[in-house]
């Protein structure tokens, strides 16, 4: 069984040591994909490591897919023996055994950000454990993190490597699309990027003149109509604006309105050929 108790991972760029059952459902994962020729590419520590020398040492493996691919992908797990559930219908799966997982993630929790067939085309060949994969692409990369900040996790430094190590080769209008009406979230990363890195020219110019723009604009005249959105970043401890404060919980809109959502996978019949 994992070890519950493990310290929090520390960047390095030494790789971390896998269980050989861990290692072995991670491999096994990677080969039913590859057979069925799932459109999907591998992020998390995997994809920081490909675009920054990072290693962190990590519980499980990330693979990033459209929410209609997931029900197939967890019906060829299940037939080989993998258990498979649906930990949240808007975002996340998981693949287990013997206490090891692969998180089979079709965007984020809170519905903003959502995988479609651009982040699998725009990923980038190259392999893990000795097995052919895709790996997110940089843009896509920071664009599953931008809202990675709850009080017990924060993947702003993360966002910063990525940025210091990959962002003048990047396609910043890319970003910016992927950010979209929640640029101000990019902007905030940026400037923490900037207070870490404060002689890095990897940000150009153009997207600090565009995101700067905005924000003086947006500050400059208030809308009073403008929506609360503390629960986008952690429902949790937004918690008291929403129950008693009475601000609406607009995490509750984005997560009814994304799709499409995962499914169970349906049971084939004996003998009914694979899809």
């Amino acid at each position: 069984m994992p070890d519950t108790n493990k310290p929090l991972p520390v960047s390095s760029s030494q790789p971390p040591q896998f269980a050989p059952e861990q290692e072995y459902l991670f491999r096994e994962v990677l080969k039913i994909l590859n057979a069925d020729q799932v459109p999907c590419a591998v992020s998390g520590a995997f994809a920081l490591h490909e675009h920054t020398g990072i290693w962190r040492d990590t519980k499980d493996l990330d693979v990033f897919l459209a929410a209609d691919q997931v029900s197939p992908v967890m019906q060829a797990l299940n037939e080989v023996g993998f258990e498979t559930e649906i930990c949240d219908p808007v975002w996340l799966c998981k693949a287990r055994q013997g206490g090891y997982f692969v998180d089979l993630i079709s965007g984020m929790s809170n519905g903003v950000i959502r995988v479609d067939q651009s982040w699998i085309n725009r990923a980038s060949e190259s392999e893990a454990f000795g097995i052919p994969v895709k790996v997110l692409a940089p843009e896509e990369l920071i664009a599953s993190k931008l809202f990675v900040a709850f009080r017990e996790r924060f993947d702003g430094s993360d966002i910063a490597h990525v940025i210091y190590a990959a962002g003048k080769r990047m396609d910043w209008r890319r970003i910016l699309d992927l950010a979209g009406e929640h640029w101000g979230v990019l902007l905030w990363s940026l400037v923490l990027f900037h207070y870490v890195y404060p002689s890095s020219d990897a940000v150009p110019k153009w997207v600090w003149s565009e995101l700067l723009s905005k924000f003086i604009s947006e500050v400059g005249g208030a809308e009073p109509k403008a929506e609360f959105r503390g629960s986008l970043i952690d429902e949790r401890m937004f918690a008291i604006d929403v129950s008693e404060w009475k601000l609406e919980n607009l995490i509750e809109k984005y997560r009814a309105e994304a799709e499409p959502k995962i499914e169970e996978p349906k049971l084939r019949e004996i003998g009914e050929p694979a899809a």
